[in-house]
């Protein structure tokens, strides 16, 4: 009896910590790549769902979010416009894709290729970058935002930050 209650106390124990991992890995699920979006149309996100492809962080400020679907529909998101432009570079698919970004003014998806971008808008990462459907003065197309971010003349760069600020 002495013997049996160590070892029960073990088991328990070890009961206790699977079933809070289980517990644990239901609630957190978190979607870093989704697939079969077969239209390439904008994936539904809700804030703290969904994790970014770039930095790993949790897109909790939809507001900069972004996607990148690639032909067969897989579908990729990320937090910061910054973030989706450094990780679209690298990929040997960066000219098949389709890229959804939030319009600021509307909350809108808008396609990130045609979009306007502002450099100084407060984003999760630092960057910067906020998108627009429509241009005016100081935004820039896309192929100059995605330039700046991979020079990193970006707000989260100080020195960029110091110019960008100036009147």
């Amino acid at each position: 009896m002495k013997t049996f209650k160590p070892i029960l106390f073990i088991l328990i124990f070890i009961g206790v910590i699977i079933s809070l991992f289980l517990l644990l890995g239901k609630s957190q699920q978190m979607t870093v790549v989704y697939e079969g979006n077969a239209n390439r149309d904008p994936v539904k996100m809700t804030p703290g769902h969904f994790q970014c492809s770039e930095c790993g962080m949790l897109i909790n400020d939809l507001n900069y979010s972004s996607q990148v679907i690639v032909p067969d529909g897989r579908t990729w998101f990320f937090d910061d416009h910054g973030c989706m432009a450094a990780w679209l570079s690298a990929k040997p698919f960066k000219d098949e894709v389709i890229i959804w970004v939030k319009d600021l003014p509307s909350g809108e998806w808008i396609d990130g290729n045609l979009a306007w971008y502002s450099r100084n808008d407060q984003t999760p990462m630092s960057y910067g970058f906020g998108a627009y459907r429509t241009h005016r003065e100081g935004l820039i197309a896309f192929a100059a935002m995605q330039q700046a971010m991979l020079k990193g003349e970006t707000m989260a760069n100080l020195t960029y930050r110091k110019q960008l600020m100036e009147p």
